[in-house]
């Protein structure tokens, strides 16, 4: 198979991974300036994106990882795994000698053991309280 990593995806096929995974949508001009400000990492196969990472980062100490996207009929093949390795690494290399990086997601349902593997704890445990957000503007299922 051609696979080949991109650092980029257009508004129309970021939305199409969020609707694919029932993620909330929204308008394409929001989705367009929220990947203007991130780094993007995006696995196509034969010039299909079928996996996504979204990284967002202050460029000081914060970095998180907002999208991990697989489409469904990919799922289970390593793909995720591929994103992931390749978004730590990029992330390893902005760690400047002596700097320290938080490095934070948010798990969806059921996926927290993937993230574990990356060296990412649970939340809430003896040290961290439980992760939260919020949604403003629009209804989650």
């Amino acid at each position: 198979m051609n696979e080949k990593f991109t650092d980029y995806i257009t508004a129309e096929e970021y939305m199409g991974f969020r609707k694919a995974v029932c993620w909330a949508e929204f308008p394409l001009e929001e989705a367009e300036e929220g990947l203007k400000n991130s780094f993007i990492c995006c696995l196509r196969l034969e010039d299909k994106p079928i996996a996504l990472g979204r990284v967002i980062w202050d460029h000081g100490y914060v970095v998180y990882i907002a999208d991990i996207i697989v489409l469904p009929e990919y799922q289970g093949n390593g793909y995720g795994r591929m994103v992931m390795e390749k978004i730590m690494s990029m992330i390893n290399g902005w760690l400047k000698p002596g700097y320290k990086m938080m490095v934070s997601l948010c798990s969806a349902k059921g996926k927290e053991e993937f993230y574990t593997k990356f060296g990412f704890v649970k939340r809430p445990d003896e040290n961290y309280g439980c992760g939260m957000c919020q949604w403003l503007g629009i209804s989650v299922c």
